[in-house]
This record gives structure tokens, sequence and C-alpha cells, in this order.
């Protein structure tokens, strides 16, 4: 059983930065990859950026390359996804994701 608390959502304006974090408990393996999905209004939930646990490696949908970054503190077990120049577009709840397991979501509202 895994458990994921997300946390750091909130309102910002255009252009703004927000953090947003997932701490994550239970049984988890060092392959494992954690990722970061949203889900907008009205929309499917889609895929934002993940992060193999152990070795690192990052994956960016194009719509927040070098915009956004996913990163992990092994020594607290948590996953964070910095988001820089925010758009209206990025407004969505943003859920953390390992295996089949999902968090409750953190939602992130960016104002135009």
């Amino acid at each position: 059983q895994v458990q994921l608390v997300e946390s750091g959502g909130g309102l910002t304006q255009a252009g703004g930065s927000l953090r947003v974090s997932c701490v994550v408990s239970g049984r988890t393996f060092s392959s494992d990859t954690m990722g970061w999905f949203r889900q907008a209004p009205g929309k499917e939930r889609e895929f934002v950026a993940s992060i193999v646990w152990s070795a690192g490696r990052t994956y960016y949908a194009d719509s927040v390359k070098g915009r956004f970054t996913i990163s992990r503190d092994n020594a607290k077990n948590t996953v964070y996804l910095q988001m820089n120049s925010l758009t209206p577009e990025d407004t969505a709840v943003y859920y953390c994701n390992v295996r089949h397991y999902w968090g409750k979501g953190t939602l992130v509202t960016v104002s135009s």
C-alpha cells in the first residue's frame, strides 16, 4: 500500500510560480517512476512530468517543457513540481501518481 499526499497548490497570477509537493509513504521501490498529472475543468487527466525515483531521469509533457521542473528528495520521500511562467491554461487539479496509486490532488489556479 502506498499513500500520496499533495500540497502547495494555490492562486497565482499569470507569469507567477508555484511549487507543489507530494509526500510518499508506504511500500515503494527504487525503480518506481513518480508522476505528476493534471486535470483541468471539463478535460481529461493528462501527463505533466515524471521522475525515476532512484536514477532521477525526468520526462515532461511538451506543454510544460522549459517551465516546469520535477525533482525528488529521497530523504524526505517527497516529489516536487516547480512551476514557473504559469499561464491560465495551467489551471488544474494536480495529482501525484506511482503505479496505480493516486493522491487526492491539489488545486492550482492561475489568473490572467
